[in-house]
Order: C-alpha cells, then structure tokens, then sequence
C-alpha cells in the first residue's frame, strides 16, 4: 500500500511538472521569403503625392494568399496535431505568423527550414486642451493650413490602442462642415460590436478594427471589460487619438467643472482605429496583427502609443518583430511615431531603439492646478486635485482628524491599512467624529499594489460626511508622483512626505489623546482650497520623471549603440483629452468624458499631429523627411529661453537636459513646417538583412566596436557617442546621405 502511494505520488508529481513546463505560449514567426511591401524601394511610395501600395492589386493579393498557405503548410508538416492554434498570418508588411503552442513545439519550429526566427510574446503595455496654445498652433501651423477647419485635413492617422469612443463629441459628424470619405479615399472597415453601433464611423473615424487572436488565446480575458469590438473600456485609445486628431473647441466638462476647450493637434485630420490592447490583458502578436492591418490599409501617420515594455531576449533591440514591423510601415512611407516609454529617470530606460520610429520623450507645459491645504495656525501647504474648495469658499476651518483616529474601536472588518490608513471602507469609521470633519486619509500598501483607490476615498467622504479630505504622503513610502484627478468633494493630495511630518506636528499638538493614547479631542483645524483654476506662468518645458532616457542599446544586456533615443520631446504630462466613461482601469474618472493624464503615452500624439500637419503641407515628402523637419527645427531652450530642465530621480530637484533627456528638443510645429533644409534617408542596410539573411546576426557586437565612420544616413541629424571616438580622441566627421532644400 504504501509502495503503490508513492508511486502515484511520484507520477502525479512528474505529471504535473510536465504539466507546467508544457503550458502553451504565443510565439512570433519569421519566415523566408519577401512579403508584397518588399517589391517596393525604400521611400519610393512617398516621393509622388498621394501615391500607397496598393495591397489589392490582384498580383500582391496572390502573393499574401500564397504566403498564408504557406504558413499553413509549415506548421502542419512540422508540429504535432492538436498541439497548436495559428492567431495570425502577417503577409503584407513581413512574412511570419504568430502560433499558441508549447516550448517543445515551439522549439521544433524554431529547427525547421524556412524559419528564421521564433520570438516568444512577451506582452505589450499602454505607455499612460493647453497644449495646442502652448505649441503654438493656432497663430502657427493652423493659420498657414487655412485655420482649425482645415487643419490636417486629407491626412488619416493611425492609432493601435485601446479602441475609442465613438459618442464623444471630440470624434462627432460636424453637419456644418462634414468629413466627405471622398477627401482621403480610404478603404476603411467598420467592426459592429458591443458599444460600436456601424454609425460610429461617420467619416471622422473612417474605420475601426479590433484584434484578440492572441489575448484569447490567453483565456485572461474578462467578458465584463474585455469588449470584443472597437470601443474603447479603458480611456487610453480615446485619449491618444483626440489629442493627435480630436475635433476642435470641444468644451471640456468633467464632474460639473468647466476646463475650457480641448482640440486635437490635427483637428480635421481623419482616424483609423485598430484596437490591440484590453483591460486584462495586450499581446504583441494582437499589436503587431493591428499593425499590419493599418499599413495595408493605408494610413499617413501610424500612432504607437503602446509596445513592449522591455528589449527583446533572443536577438538585438532594433531585429525585434515590433521593430520591423515599424521598419517596413517606414519602408511604405508612413511616418511612424512611438513612446519612448516611461520607465525615466534611469538611464537606458527607453524603449524605442530604432532610427526608422520617432521616438517620443515626454514634458510637462505651463499650465498647473494649484491647490492648498491651510491650517489653523496659518500654515499653507501646495498640493494637487482638481475640487472645489471647502464650505465657505476655503476660507472656513473645520475639525482635522486623523483616519485611524476615527477607526470604530470594536468594529468588526481586519485592521488592517486598507481600513485604518487608507479610508477605502465608510463601515471602520464613527460616523460621529469624521462627519464635517477634514480627514487625513494616507498613503500605504493599498496604493502601491493597485488594490485602494481615489474614488473609494471619496465614496467614504460623501457616505459619512466629510468636509473634504487629504490624502498625504506616509513618511514610511515617502513621496510620490500625484495626478490632478477630480473629486466629487473638496480634496487635496499631499505628495512630499515632509510636508505630511509637519502636518502631523500640527495634528498632534492640536490632539488631546488619554493614558491609552486614544484621541479625546481635536483642536487642530483646516481649510481646502480651490483647485479647478488654471495657471499659466510655470517655467516649461521640464522632462517628466517617468519619461525613458538613453542612451540607446542594442541587447538586453544594455550594451550601448550610436544611435541617439528618444528623438523628440512633446507635452506629456497633464493632459486634457477625451476619455471611456467605462473607464475601467481609473476608478476616480468613472462616468467622466474627459481625463487629465501623463506619460509618453500621451506625447506621442501630439508628435502624430504635428506629422499630420507637414504632412498635409508637403505631401511629397518621405517619412524620413517629416522626421529631418521636426529634429532640425526642435528647441532646446524653454518659455524663458533658459536651457530644459530635467527631473530626476528626486523628483523635485532639477538637472540640465541633455539630448539623452529630450532628444533634439521640444517640437516646433510652426518651424517644423518649413525648416528650409530636410535630409532623407538612404536605405536602412537592416531591411536587407531581415529579407535575405538570416536575423540572428550572433556577431552583433562588432557594431559596438569603435571603427571609422564616413556615411551616416540617419535623417534626424543626431548621433548618440556613448563610446565613440575616432584614434585622435575627437568626435567622428559625418556626410549627409541625402538634402533636400524645402520650398
């Protein structure tokens, strides 16, 4: 008996682990041979205005469907029955697939003829109204292009994101001054679903795709969030496309508080949506399916806001399939616009690597929310949140009480932070003590795992009766990096964990407690203040904190290359967009049209409109010649013609940007649209390599190697010498592949 026991023991044990190894992954295939777009030199669709591939051809559509057999028949010749799905054929820009299979199949693939490599998905993420004014606009670029009403107009932008919201007014039918289909010739699909009704694509969004091959193949998907069509649950998709094409003087109102009016960078400019990424979960072979898809179809501009959050494992950072995708959308003329990522201050941090994708770094812009806490001594203290003021205009002082001062002392729920800290939970309170009271609420583990939130603070504050609140800083975690997010009651966030200590100095001599240490008493009083009016005197730009530096890299070792990242600086930070009232992944904008939000997610639409709008002035010029006029017109000099400033990792200290910061600088629109001179690339000696030889490439690091330079053919005129130097110690001399001067 006890024999048999572990034998079974020791077989399910096996069993089991076989289990686990054997657990289906999503691997991305490249295989021999040229997809359609390789028919075609590099730029040459963009020299002749209005000129595209043409995908439906009868002879590139033979090819992609020869190319999809043959997808087709290398699986079924290589790997086991039933031990795989295929997700996708990739047979326009590159020719691959992406399959659903275990690393044991994955590994005969990966040893078969005609594959040149397998990459494992690893997930993609989401890189989370002044700004035109503060980029100059409206006096500039718009006033040359005819004025807002004509602005972008003929120019389709691209954006694989979340979906969007096709009921905002940002994305609405104008009857007076329509969107005819005719203007751009697109050959848009709509996709009816869920929340996407076929009206949505009224001529402003002129199609809208989604793609879930792989996020289903996961089975992490939430039937509740996770909605299978265009529309856009979370906000982010609705956020990038208005701020690069959104319709112009849409009056921002959120939670009863007019903001003024928000414009995309290209208000007439048209949208193509190609929904990627879902609340639970973003695949790279969803994105890269998305991809594929926009640059068949045809769009101008192709929007990344989204991508890998790291480099790729098994080959250098600028081989990887999302990198040559970019590559071959480059390679058909479509101006590509990526973020640099947010994982600044660090150094290489960024993730975009490639010189053929714009990458975007991200600043702040003039415009602040201030707002302050007073006390009952005087003592004033800046903080963030987009309320109003406490009864009494914030001119009245009310009790202050701490949170787990107030804690029902024999309550039944677990004392935990969530409860006592954090105020997430009306029930561990007395009602009595916290009513028309100013409540110190903190911050705790609750907020760093995602499980506490804004909104459940102010759901406590309205449930008992709260004057307002303070969410602070805890000197435990110390300071942290706080959005303007409005409140539905009057309230502040403290994030600088000094700040916190003094004003608990205040609380805590304001605070008789008895030989328990039990409060007894509160004398300690406070004041909110208004937080809703704009000011528009700061000094900007400043590179955010979270924006991704260089140097740029070349492996996931971090090895550094001569290649300058990011390119380009834009506003990033605090801006007003359209938005999901869904708003599934931000709690406190539930029910809201418009969200005030960061990161370089956020910038890289704004860089989308600018293209858009040289684009639409010069519709002769190349990608790489857009990228040449934004590089060599940029700024490196702030509103008071000091140098940009950099954050750092202290967050309130300030450090000299360098191009590793800001790349050439903050965009110039108006510059940018005649800059006089534009450099064009030669061919980018890499899409030779993925076409006719293998992609390993196990030699990379010879590129690493100081050798002689005499060509360069980078269009944006910026090179990244993190270990290069010539025998004689000097910066090498560079010769322009190619000029042209602007007329």
């Amino acid at each position: 008996m006890t024999i048999s026991l572990r034998f079974r023991f020791v077989f399910l044990f096996l069993f089991c682990t076989i289990c686990v190894a054997e657990e289906r992954k999503i691997y991305l295939v490249m295989v021999e041979g040229g997809p359609p777009v390789a028919f075609f030199e590099d730029n040459t669709v963009s020299r002749k205005p209005g000129k595209k591939i043409d995908f439906d051809s009868e002879v590139l559509k033979a090819h992609a469907k020869h190319l999809e057999d043959s997808h087709d028949q290398l699986l079924q010749s290589t790997l086991d029955e039933g031990a795989y799905n295929k997700l996708y054929s990739y047979k326009h820009i590159v020719n691959g697939f992406s399959v659903h299979t275990t690393p044991t199949q994955a590994k005969k693939l990966k040893n078969a003829q005609g594959v040149k490599f397998i990459e494992k998905d690893r997930g993609v993420k989401m890189m989370t109204t002044h700004t035109p004014n503060f980029l100059g606009l409206p006096q500039g670029v718009w006033t040359t292009e005819g004025g807002d009403s004509n602005a972008g107009e003929g120019i389709v932008i691209g954006l694989v994101d979340t979906g969007i919201n096709p009921f905002h007014p940002s994305f609405a039918y104008d009857p007076w001054n329509g969107y005819p289909r005719n203007r751009t010739q697109f050959p848009g699909v709509c996709d009816v679903g869920p929340h996407f009704p076929k009206s949505s694509c009224n001529g402003k969004i002129v199609s809208a795709r989604f793609f879930a091959a792989g996020a289903q193949a996961t089975g992490k998907l939430n039937a509740s969030i996770d909605i299978l069509s265009p529309y856009d649950s979370v906000g982010h998709g609705s956020h990038t496309a208005s701020t690069a094409a959104g319709n112009h003087g849409v009056p921002v109102v959120v939670k009863g508080s007019y903001y003024g009016r928000a414009s995309g960078m290209a208000p007439r400019a048209r949208i193509a949506v190609y929904k990627a990424i879902y609340p639970s979960i973003g695949t790279k072979t969803d994105v890269i399916a998305a991809m594929d898809q926009a640059i068949k179809d045809g769009v101008d501009i192709l929007s990344l806001s989204i991508g890998p959050d790291e480099p790729p494992e098994k080959t250098i950072t600028m081989l990887s399939m999302f990198d040559i995708f970019m590559l071959f959308a480059h390679k058909a003329g479509i101006f590509v616009v990526q973020a640099a990522g947010n994982r600044g201050p660090g150094p290489y941090s960024t993730v975009s690597y490639s010189p053929w994708a714009v990458g975007v770094a991200s600043c702040d812009t003039d415009r602040t929310y201030p707002s302050s806490l007073v006390l009952g001594n005087g003592q004033r203290f800046n903080g963030i949140g987009l309320s109003g003021p406490s009864f009494g205009a914030g001119l009245l002082k009310y009790k202050l009480v701490l949170a787990k001062d107030a804690v029902v002392a024999n309550g039944n729920f677990p004392r935990t932070p969530q409860y006592i800290d954090e105020c997430q939970h009306p029930e561990a309170f007395d009602p009595v003590i916290v009513r028309q009271s100013v409540v110190i609420c903190m911050f705790s583990a609750g907020f760093s795992n995602g499980t506490s939130s804004l909104k459940d603070i102010t759901n406590t504050g309205s449930a008992l009766g709260f004057i307002g609140f303070v969410f602070a800083a805890n000197p435990s975690y110390g300071d942290f990096i706080a959005e303007p997010y409005p409140f539905s009651i009057p309230g502040i966030v403290i994030p600088k964990a000094n700040d916190t200590q003094m004003i608990m100095d205040y609380y805590e001599k304001k605070t008789e407690r008895n030989n328990k240490g039990v409060a007894i008493a509160y004398h300690g009083r406070a004041a909110i203040g208004e937080g809703r009016v704009a000011e528009y005197n700061t000094k900007a730009p400043i590179v955010s904190r979270s924006s991704s530096r260089g140097p740029n890299f070349i492996d996931i070792k971090r090895n550094p290359i001569d290649l300058l990242k990011p390119d380009i600086l834009a506003p990033g930070h605090s801006i007003w967009a359209a938005w999901s009232p869904m708003s599934v992944k931000t709690p406190i904008l539930e029910g809201c049209n418009f969200g005030l939000i960061s990161g370089t997610s956020m910038a890289t639409p704004h860089i989308a409109g600018v293209a858009a709008l040289i684009k639409q002035r010069h519709p002769s010029w190349s990608p790489s010649m857009i990228a040449s006029a934004m590089a060599t017109t940029a700024t490196s000099y702030d509103n008071r013609g000091e140098p940009i400033m950099a954050q750092g990792r202290d967050m309130y200290k300030l450090h000299r940007s360098t191009p590793f910061d800001h790349g050439a600088g903050l965009v110039s629109a108006t510059n940018a649209l005649d800059p006089g001179l534009v450099f064009t690339s030669g061919r980018y000696l890499v899409s030779e390599s993925v076409l006719e030889v293998p992609v390993a490439v196990p030699k990379y690091k010879e590129l690493l190697k100081p050798v002689p330079v005499t060509t360069f053919q980078d269009p944006l005129i910026s090179v990244s010498v993190p270990t290069l130097r010539n025998k004689d110690g000097y910066l090498p001399m560079f010769t322009l592949d190619e000029m042209k001067i602007s007329a």
